[in-house]
């Protein structure tokens, strides 16, 4: 407590008499207070920085800084780099407009694909593998890598503008801004042709316009709460379509709005129930109608633009397949009559359903007796043994369409070289003690006809459609046993050549239970198909409705995201990502021993960790103590904390924590998105650190605000911009210390690589071997 003239320095308890709460819904708790000890008599510093002036030159300064370091020698290396081999192969999709599928909504792979037209990419290179020659290939790869490095240069001045919004000082929004500018990680990713500096570009511009949104809450419904309430929607729609984790910020958003709701909601505050739901209506027209739409949308113009037969084409349904021009589906697809003489093959594996002659042994090797039937199993490559013949089980019209074999229609299938029916029954198979065995049965002998009667159940098929090759997806199920005829990976034993075994499966729904027929060998009378059809005229593709295309693409995308489970030698878990334990190699040259090592700026990234930490124990010692009825922080400076920093954290938590829930494949550039967020929360500490005080209001002033308040201000003083000014200093010699790892350039010793391993846990490449005498 002050013992002389003048405010105190100390943030001490509050009476509670002293304090004034209001339940006008024209006032404001957390921007018109008025605080005693937060004076008009601002530092010098602090003036002059707090002009529009410096204000217009802080913003160049820090974007003029961020193109340059990601413009700079972008050039280098003229090399595929680490997932270039995938993002650029779809902008090479895009331009060829052939077909392929991935697991990440189009809107960033789109740019690419826009990025590559307008520097004169033909869409012919492969990106095959990285360190493959962009070169040698003549392709304009630099205007592609230009647009990332646009976007996330853009990034920098965005954060800045952020604090300022928010009400920080123009030294603090400075100090946010280069924990990203100066970030190895950041710039590594921003000069290549990856997707994460188009989804923190959107992200950022979404909270952005969120906050600009919220300071015109005293002027609701007005032109512009209505722009940037739908710049908020259209911005975050274009997160969501750029990947598959910017779904991410649609929650985020989701619970600021919600939040937003509820205290509307809440009846101190005297509004109606017509005024919520007013309110309400504005924000499902802006957060879930307008993104819904922008999201169909962008995938309408994917799918508009991928026409033609391409490499996704095997990930989608036949009805899908047929849709496209040239797909071997629609060109090759013929309907299949009784006696054809087909080679079938299984959706996954591939591989044919195969006999021939060997039997099963009598006893396997885990003792269980087999049927010592002929074998029956899958084989990878083209032969003989894998014809099999369509038998009715029904009276046939000599000719019509009623010698066509349609869905749900019981039928036989004869092994064309040994004349033996398809037969399963209820003995054990030989890999798969709970399935059943696959076997064949003599023609002729009629004491097992029904074990050789399957019916045929095509794959969204409907009563009556016709059995077609490559198209007509279908599953075999046993009609005495109801079992589906499946197969798997593993192989059989030598006694079967090391062939996958083929059985019967009681679950007849397994998504992994369905064939196909590849080929009509001949039909009844031993021709050829082409005898049959004559001269057939070109297929045109075939018309499916949007919403089926677009729900079919969304199920496999999110089925494939979670199938991503391979282990990688960089990959590492979320609780490693903060503190950066490990990085990624993105590309080697043993050439010059050059490198790039995705991996950020220890400064910045531990900076950030130490911010959230504080604030984190900034709040808790907050509420404990107001549990003691002792107020620590006045009510503007907590309501800063809780509604601008909690913004920001709400950001960096829900973009970071839900990965611990993932069991895919994660990398540390996934957690991007929560750095730039917690740089957002560090920069609010820093300022809570400096500054006993904060600037108010922000929001902008309207008719619904009874009277407007005196503005007080923040004062960092001289402190500001020291602290400031060497921490950004260092930021920079430690992103130049790294740079050799971002860049790729120059190359490095095995010394000086063992100098830039900061933490024992990074592997980088080329360095010296540690002796003992070293």
């Amino acid at each position: 407590m002050s013992t002389g003239g003048g405010p105190s320095r100390i943030r001490n308890r509050k009476a509670p008499s002293d304090i004034t709460r209001e339940t006008s819904p024209d006032v404001d708790e957390d921007e018109h207070n008025t605080d005693v000890r937060n004076p008009r008599n601002r530092s010098y510093a602090e003036k002059v920085l707090d002009t529009e002036q410096a204000n217009v030159a802080m913003i160049a300064v820090l974007t003029t800084l961020a193109f340059a370091l990601r413009f700079y020698k972008i050039n280098h290396p003229d090399q595929v780099v680490f997932d270039e081999v995938h993002f650029g192969k779809f902008a090479s999709y895009y331009i060829q407009r052939q077909y392929y599928f991935d697991v990440h909504p189009p809107l960033a792979k789109l740019l690419f694909g826009l990025a590559g037209w307008f520097v004169g990419y033909d869409g012919t290179f492969g990106f095959e593998n990285i360190g493959d020659s962009y070169t040698e290939a003549h392709v304009p790869y630099v205007g592609m890598r230009a647009l990332p490095a646009i976007l996330g240069s853009l990034t920098v001045p965005i954060v800045y503008a952020i604090m300022k919004e928010c009400g920080f000082s123009t030294i603090v929004a400075t100090f946010s801004a280069c924990i990203v500018l100066f970030d190895n990680a950041h710039v590594a990713q921003d000069r290549l042709i990856l997707l994460d500096a188009t989804l923190i570009f959107f992200m950022t511009l979404t909270m952005y316009c969120y906050i600009r949104f919220k300071k015109l809450r005293y002027r609701d419904f007005s032109f512009d709460w209505w722009m940037w309430l739908l710049a908020c929607g259209t911005f975050m729609a274009f997160t969501w379509a750029s990947k598959v984790n910017g779904i991410l910020t649609v929650f985020a958003i989701g619970i600021a709005v919600v939040i937003d709701l509820w205290d509307i909601l809440d009846i101190k505050k005297g509004h109606s129930l017509e005024y919520f739901w007013k309110h309400f209506a504005a924000r499902a027209v802006a957060f879930i109608v307008l993104p819904l739409f922008l999201y169909l949308t962008i995938f309408w113009v994917h799918l508009s633009l991928l026409t033609n037969s391409g490499p996704g084409d095997t990930f989608m349904s036949p009805a899908f397949q047929e849709t496209l021009r040239g797909n071997e589906l629609l060109v090759n697809s013929h309907e299949i009559r009784y006696y054809d003489t087909l080679t079938i093959r299984h959706k996954d594996t591939r591989v044919f359903l195969h006999s021939h002659p060997d039997r099963y042994p009598l006893k396997y090797d885990d003792g269980r007796i087999s049927s010592q039937g002929q074998q029956v199993t899958g084989y990878g490559h083209d032969d003989t043994n894998n014809y099999w013949q369509v038998i009715p089980t029904k009276a046939l019209p000599e000719t019509g369409r009623g010698r066509v074999v349609r869905d749900e229609d019981v039928i036989q299938l004869l092994h064309v070289n040994t004349q033996t029916l398809l037969l399963t029954h209820d003995v054990a198979s030989p890999l798969m003690p709970t399935n059943e065995e696959f076997t064949t049965w003599p023609k002729d002998d009629l004491s097992r006809y029904n074990d050789t009667l399957f019916q045929l159940r095509l794959v969204d098929g409907f009563e009556g459609e016709a059995w077609k090759s490559k198209s007509g997806h279908f599953r075999l199920i046993h009609v005495p046993t109801k079992v589906a005829m499946w197969t798997h990976a593993k192989q059989l034993p030598d006694w079967a050549y090391k062939q996958q075994e083929v059985n019967g499966n009681k679950n007849i729904n397994d998504k992994t239970a369905i064939w196909f027929v590849d080929s009509i060998v001949t039909d009844e009378a031993g021709e050829e198909l082409t005898d049959r059809l004559g001269d057939v005229a070109p297929k045109e593709p075939k018309s499916l409705n949007f919403f089926k295309k677009f729900f079919e693409l969304q199920i496999l995308m999110l089925q494939h995201n979670a199938g991503l489970t391979a282990s990688h030698p960089y990959a590492s878990g979320p609780i490693n990502w903060p503190f950066l334990i490990s990085g990624i190699s993105f590309w080697t040259q043993s050439e010059g021993q050059k490198q790039i090592y995705f991996i950020g700026n220890l400064i910045g990234w531990w900076s950030c960790v130490i911010g959230i930490s504080l604030y984190t124990g900034i709040m808790l010692a907050d509420l404990v103590a107001r549990r003691r009825d002792i107020e620590p922080l006045t009510e503007p400076v907590r309501h800063r904390l809780i509604n601008s920093t909690g913004f920001f954290l709400l950001f960096w938590g829900v973009h970071y924590f839900p990965f611990f829930l993932m069991s895919r494949q994660l990398f540390i550039h996934h957690y991007l998105p929560s750095h730039v967020a917690s740089a957002l929360v560090a920069g609010s500490v820093l300022s809570f650190a400096l500054s006993e005080s904060v600037n108010y209001p922000v929001s902008v002033w309207g008719p619904r605000l009874r009277t407007p308040k005196v503005a007080t201000y923040a004062d960092l003083g001289a402190r500001g911009p020291i602290v400031v000014g060497v921490f950004a200093f260092v930021l920079f010699i430690m992103f130049v210390y790294i740079a050799p790892l971002t860049y790729g350039t120059p190359g490095l010793d095995g010394h000086a690589v063992n100098a830039r391993r900061l933490l024992s846990s990074w592997t980088l490449h080329f360095a010296a071997k540690v002796t003992d005498g070293a």
